[in-house]
């Protein structure tokens, strides 16, 4: 019988750990496909957060540091600094990056770090409990909002990818999703875009992947995809927002 299809060597064979329905696995194996695919697994150093995906170390096949909070982007630029001829990426939750990791980010793109950063946006903290992130919806309910995102109180929703397409040093930004399998296809190539524009030595490279919590929102796999594409897109719409 021919094999069509195979397990990226990209991956250790080690069951993930995420939740029934969360996007983290489905970008973890996109990432791990197209390192292997570009030949970069051994030439790739990857940042781990802290956030759910905290583990990540325990899933790529290369070379894993792991970051303090909010601090990967620096951890990255230290390590393509040092090995430039490497694929160095950072893996960040919203929590991590948008909110603790802020500064990190927006200096790191602004001195066009030659790195990429895979950046999953789920609305919400996941591993510590399901607590508003800057990235909550206006009305999303949270343990810290359990009225709903209150836009008065707490302003609109930080949009990632449009903010740092305005600076200078960042080559290539763009934005999908993985709540469908064309979303999916998306999410792939542009995960390659990004890796080719650091290798390249164009600048900081970022994909802001929206992903859904099924857990922390209250709700079912499928529903949890659903609201992606109901609630999350229509505020944080896909595409490339800056390609050099």
């Amino acid at each position: 019988m021919t094999k069509i299809f195979a397990r990226t060597k990209g991956l250790l064979d080690v069951p993930f750990h995420y939740c029934p329905g969360c996007g983290h696995g489905i970008v973890h194996r996109l990432v791990a496909e197209v390192l292997e695919e570009m030949n970069l697994l051994d030439k790739a150093v990857g940042v781990a957060p802290v956030g759910c995906a905290v583990f990540a170390y325990n899933f790529f096949a290369c070379d894993m540091y792991e970051a303090a909070h909010g601090r990967a982007p620096a951890v990255a630029t230290g390590a393509k600094r040092v090995l430039p001829d490497h694929c160095v990426f950072t893996y960040q939750g919203d929590g991590d990056l948008a909110s603790i990791g802020t500064a990190e980010i927006v200096h790191a793109a602004h001195r066009g770090e030659k790195i990429t950063t895979i950046f999953i946006n789920n609305a919400i903290y996941g591993m510590t409990g399901g607590q508003m992130a800057p990235t909550t919806l206006v009305g999303q309910v949270t343990t810290t909002s359990p009225l709903g995102r209150d836009r008065d109180h707490c302003g609109a929703p930080i949009r990632v990818a449009e903010m740092l397409a305005t600076l200078e040093g960042a080559a290539y930004i763009e934005r999908t999703a993985v709540n469908n399998n064309a979303n999916i296809i998306r999410t792939k190539k542009a995960i390659r875009k990004a890796f080719e524009a650091q290798m390249a030595g164009q600048g900081f490279s970022l994909v802001e992947v929206l992903s859904s919590c099924p857990t922390n929102w209250g709700k079912s796999p499928v529903e949890a995809m659903e609201w992606v594409g109901e609630k999350m897109i229509p505020y944080y719409p896909l595409g490339v927002f800056k390609e050099v």
